[in-house]
């Protein structure tokens, strides 16, 4: 893991941790819901090719989230469970499905930082400049591509404030504050 992540609030290095694998969070979610699952069911549900729920898979093992399931062998039993370490991170994961789903947003639909950035954003308004310094090491590019991003899903409002040169200020809106809790229940 990046050292610099390291330095983040725990549920935005967890968030930013996920959304490192675009199918991370909806895989742990099934796995979750269905306490356990076959590769062919999963990826059957996601319409996924084998080498990118291959390498989901690798990488949720790597971060000792989920594990072949070691009485697989019968028809009926899952190939891959959560581990213990994996339980409390595939139920956020289930949450975040849930409100993705209430909300209408895909699974790929938002940038790699918008998950951490919606956590990490209240209903008061925030600089840009503050909301770097809350999710380092975010580059501004990534930044501004985010906010661009959410602000069209409609997770966040901008507002300039009328001084020179013009202050662009952030905060969430209603639906971003129902993926906000989501993030934080």
């Amino acid at each position: 893991m990046n050292l610099m992540i390291e330095s983040m609030p725990p549920t935005a290095q967890l968030l930013r941790t996920l959304e490192s694998s675009r199918w991370a969070i909806p895989v742990l979610a099934l796995l979750h819901r269905e306490q356990g699952s076959r590769f062919a069911v999963m990826a059957r549900a996601f319409d996924l090719s084998h080498n990118s729920l291959a390498r989901c898979l690798t990488w949720l093992k790597e971060c000792g989230w989920v594990l072949p399931n070691p009485g697989h062998g019968h028809p009926l039993r899952p190939e891959y469970v959560l581990s213990e370490a994996g339980r409390p991170v595939a139920a956020l994961c289930a949450r975040i499905e849930e409100a993705r789903t209430r909300l209408k947003l895909g699974a790929g639909e938002l940038p790699r930082w918008s998950l951490p950035l919606v956590a990490g954003l209240g209903t008061d308004w925030t600089r840009f400049g503050e909301l770097q310094a809350r999710m380092a090491p975010v580059t501004p590019r990534a930044l501004s591509t985010t906010l661009k991003a959410v602000i069209d899903e409609e997770l966040v409002r901008r507002r300039l404030e009328d001084r020179y040169p013009p202050l662009p200020l952030y905060a969430l809106t209603g639906k971003g504050q129902e993926l906000a809790a989501a993030l934080a229940a």
